[in-house]
């Protein structure tokens, strides 16, 4: 392989390094201020978006052992690395595709599963990391609420009778 390839490949494998997906698009319609704003966007879950040479990737893909996607490999190609939250990076790049209707995704890999762009669509839907952290602790806390709710209840119904005991003798 020529140095220049070799050199292009070790790139865009330091790239996949960032991360454990990979989502690749389009980008032949967007300019350079669209491409701008989605890199900033992107930056905010710590991702980042490259254009890559389809042959290249194919490569590196296929040094890693990664599923076969030389079927998507058609046309202009970015990858988008990088960030702990996939789901996240898939809102933003949904949302932004979705306000310039001009870009679509075309595949991605989570780990070493393939992921259409349907299935890449439905990632967006899922919850952000935040979320799922807010949930998981709500259910942590939700019997011990519940327990001191129990425990609580009886001295609350002693006073409340009390209460009422008292309130019927000073009308008498």
């Amino acid at each position: 392989m020529r140095p220049e390839k070799e050199f292009l490949v070790t790139e865009i494998d330091q790239h996949l390094d960032k991360s454990d997906y990979v989502f690749l698009t389009n980008y032949e319609r967007i300019t350079v201020e669209e491409t701008e704003a989605l890199r900033e966007s992107l930056a905010s879950e710590n991702a980042e978006f490259h254009v890559v040479k389809n042959s290249i990737l194919n490569l590196a893909l296929r040094r890693r052992e990664k599923p076969d996607l030389q079927d998507h490999l058609a046309g202009p190609t970015a990858i988008i690395v990088g960030g702990e939250n996939p789901s996240g990076v898939a809102k933003v790049l949904k949302k932004f595709f979705k306000d310039k209707e001009k870009v679509e995704m075309k595949v991605g890999l989570l780990g070493d599963q393939a992921v259409d762009a349907a299935g890449l669509l439905e990632l967006a839907e899922l919850p952000g990391l935040d979320e799922l952290r807010a949930k998981f602790l709500s259910l942590l806390n939700t019997p011990a609420q519940r327990f001191v709710t129990v425990v609580n209840a009886v001295p609350q119904s002693v006073v409340n009778v009390l209460k009422a005991y008292a309130d019927k003798n000073e009308q008498n």
